[in-house]
């Protein structure tokens, strides 16, 4: 019984062994990556271009391809039923494909850049639809095909162009930072003009409190208050303590005594 067991063990020992070799060994095709842009809006009569790039762990060589197919949204449109090919690229050359896109179809992409885009001139109103970019490089030859949204419509339905958009609001920021330094320059003018203000009403508080010379009297005044006939002029009352008895026994009697106020002539 253990030389059997020994013998399985032994079997599967090698077979995960050789398994594992051929895991580590052999390089499994990877995946490719391909992006375009989801919607594009493009003026009737004008060029349209659509973007297409994508992304291989292996390095582009004469052998990548490039696939572009074009389903239309009309019903009536002879390319409403499945996907057409409008434009192959291969080995460095570009192939049109249906006659209704034989000549509106260039290709603008570097296929050793990994852009592979196509321009579509004139557009024109039968060209809405869908757009399929399929790009192998092989080994990386797995990858879901990436689509563009085409939309052709009059120039009136356009949006606003991004340059349009980024222009007014360049110029906004401009107008607003314009508007706030003028704000502060008005401020600081007023708060220099206050500050000045303040300064000479202090000064003037100041000069109003400075002792005012005293007036001089009017010598007519001095004069006639000279000559004026007066009477003898009142001097201070002072109280002097006066003995009327002469005895011992006497009380003392305070009584005013004015003195005249002589003055010299």
């Amino acid at each position: 019984m253990e030389p059997k067991w020994s013998n399985i063990i032994c079997k599967r020992v090698l077979l995960t062994g050789f398994t594992l070799c051929v895991l580590f060994v052999t390089k499994p095709s990877s995946a490719i990556d391909i992006h375009a842009d989801p919607e594009v809006m493009v003026q009737n009569g004008t060029t349209g271009t659509l973007r297409c790039t994508f992304k291989s762990n292996e390095v582009v060589s004469s052998s990548t391809s490039v696939t572009w197919s074009f389903q239309s949204s009309q019903p009536d449109n002879q390319f409403s039923k499945a996907p057409y090919v409008i434009f192959y690229f291969s080995n460095g050359k570009g192939f049109p494909g249906q006659y209704e896109f034989k000549d509106r179809v260039l290709f603008i992409g570097d296929i050793n850049k990994r852009d592979v885009s196509i321009q579509l001139s004139p557009a024109q109103f039968s060209d809405n639809g869908t757009y399929f970019c399929d790009v192998k490089n092989p080994p990386d030859v797995t990858g879901t095909p990436a689509k563009t949204e085409l939309r052709v419509v009059l120039k009136e339905s356009l949006p606003p162009s991004n340059t349009a958009i980024i222009v007014g609001a360049v110029c906004g920021a401009l107008l607003l930072l314009v508007l706030v330094a003028v704000a502060a320059c008005v401020g600081m003018r007023v708060l220099h003009n206050r500050h000045e203000y303040e300064g000479c009403t202090s000064l003037e508080s100041v000069s109003s409190q400075a002792p005012k010379p005293r007036k001089k009297v009017d010598t007519s005044l001095e004069g006639s208050r000279s000559t004026s006939p007066s009477g003898p002029l009142q001097g201070p009352v002072i109280y002097a303590q006066l003995d009327h008895s002469g005895s011992k026994n006497s009380f003392h009697k305070m009584e005013p005594v004015v003195y005249a106020d002589i003055r010299k002539n």
